[in-house]
């Protein structure tokens, strides 16, 4: 890159905290979703200020910024696919406050989740989104993709836990939005604006979050079943009996086959889908709940129900169940990962799909996920990344999510669009509502500098016509 440019860039983090060296270069370049692109230059800023002046600096000599928290997202938001700046956000790892008496905490984007869970927890506070990357994801990057997890039918997504957030414009102009309070109304709500953008309208430096006090009491249920279609059905059941579980996960034993080895007790050879259900709340909701979901069970018998009596079988529980995506590959050394949204009711519809969808293209297809708001992970795995076995893998991906649109759902419930989704964007929305987005981003961002080419089809995206890949 041009060398008077870069000497710019570590003016305002230090040379120690900047790199254009390719073993540098490389360890930016890639996420989750498998894919690779590399960036020009990298900087690790450690202050709102800092992240502002390279903004400045980008706007002034318009080359593109990519923000950067672990990397581990699935859709390739923080790949850099025009080149340019990595702005990673590792140093901006600090917990700002944790106002136990408003139930509040401000941190920087990235903290890691886990970490942040770890803290509250002498205070009895509970930051609930979880998802199944919390030890390594950092809050940053659950706000740019709006991250979901396991406790979101109880608690929700990211969204329902941020109630303000300072950002920094594509002009390097620091927004704040939202605020310490649970109610506020004043003005358009730019905190949901933000929220799941994938850092193509600003780069977050601030997070205020709302807390929930831990709760009293958890039961933790395994429920494994001999059959799929009723197990699936079951789902929307539970919930109908007023069981309001925290947790209601699905696998199916495909699934349950890569990760039987984790579980505390490996489920019997007739086992064909399994549910990890837990309850929480104060003692009497908890007992209220447990008996509902007992008496519902017992009229089914295609169901064993077990209860998990102490803590290292719970941990068990939860390893297996995070473990599932990365031993998909004990089957198969090449996937294509999808997390699609039907609304309940639709599960076993969508499920029956799949297994229809594996048999006909001859692919193994496993589901998983949080089946208690319809959230459904479904991973196509491939034996190997010829263009045969690609060609299968699109062609499925493409019949899953017209099949999801069908049933009324949603191609994306956690990972966001990043590149991986875009050229789908029109099957679930019109040509309105994308004119509408696009001219959003136009808004805050008019030389589109802040991660170019994502959510949108870069084959029609215009302003990006202008980026050469290079920092000039």
């Amino acid at each position: 890159m041009d060398t008077d440019l870069f000497h710019k860039i570590a003016a305002i983090v230090g040379r120690e905290h900047c790199s254009t060296d390719l073993e540098d270069l490389h360890c930016y370049s890639y996420d989750g979703s498998k894919q690779c692109f590399l960036p020009e230059a990298v900087a690790l800023p450690n202050s709102t200020e800092q992240v502002s002046a390279l903004l400045k600096l980008a706007n002034r000599y318009q080359f593109p910024v990519v923000a950067r928290g672990a990397g581990s997202g699935m859709t390739g938001g923080a790949l850099p696919t025009a080149g340019g700046l990595v702005l990673a956000c590792s140093r901006l790892n600090r917990i700002l406050e944790i106002d136990a008496d408003n139930q509040i905490a401000i941190v920087q984007p990235g903290v890691i989740t886990g970490e942040l869970q770890q803290a509250l927890q002498k205070y009895k506070l509970l930051y609930p989104p979880d998802p199944a990357s919390l030890k390594f994801c950092t809050m940053g990057g659950n706000v740019a993709e709006c991250a979901g997890g396991p406790s979101a039918i109880k608690y929700g997504v990211t969204k329902d836990s941020i109630i303000g957030l300072e950002v920094v414009l594509a002009d390097g102009d620091i927004l704040t939005t939202g605020t310490r309070t649970e109610k506020g109304v004043v003005g358009y709500d730019l905190t949901r604006l933000f929220i799941g953008s994938e850092g193509t309208l600003g780069i977050v430096t601030k997070i205020i979050t709302r807390l929930q006090p831990l709760p009293e009491l958890k039961e933790t249920f395994l429920l494994q079943s001999t059959s799929l279609q009723k197990t699936t059905e079951l789902v929307a059941r539970i919930l109908q009996n007023n069981i309001l579980p925290c947790t209601l996960e699905y696998m199916d034993r495909t699934a349950l086959r890569v990760v039987s080895d984790l579980l505390p007790r490996p489920p019997s050879e007739d086992t064909q889908a399994m549910l990890i259900i837990e309850i929480d709340g104060n003692r009497k909701q908890v007992h209220d709940m447990v008996g509902r979901l007992k008496i519902l069970i017992q009229s089914e018998p295609h169901c064993l129900l077990k209860q998990a009596t102490t803590e290292d079988d719970i941990k068990e529980i939860w390893q297996a169940r995070r473990s599932i995506s990365p031993a998909c590959f004990k089957l198969s050394p090449t996937k294509t990962s999808e997390d699609v949204v039907v609304p309940r009711t639709r599960i076993p519809e969508l499920v029956h799909f799949c297994e229809a969808l594996s048999q006909r293209l001859q692919l193994t297809i496993l589901t998983f996920g949080h089946a208690g708001d319809g959230n459904i992970h479904v991973n196509i795995m491939t034996a190997d990344r010829s263009p045969g076995e690609l060609a299968k893998a699109t062609e499925a991906k493409t019949q899953l999510f017209q099949e999801v649109i069908r049933l009324g759902g949603t191609l994306s419930g956690e990972h966001g669009v990043g590149i991986t989704k875009s050229s789908f964007l029109s099957l679930e929305l019109d040509a309105t509502s994308i004119k509408i987005m696009r001219r959003v981003k136009n808004l805050f961002d008019p030389k589109n500098i802040l991660n170019p080419g994502k959510i949108f089809p870069t084959e029609n995206e215009n302003d990006s016509s202008h980026f050469s890949g290079k920092i000039h």
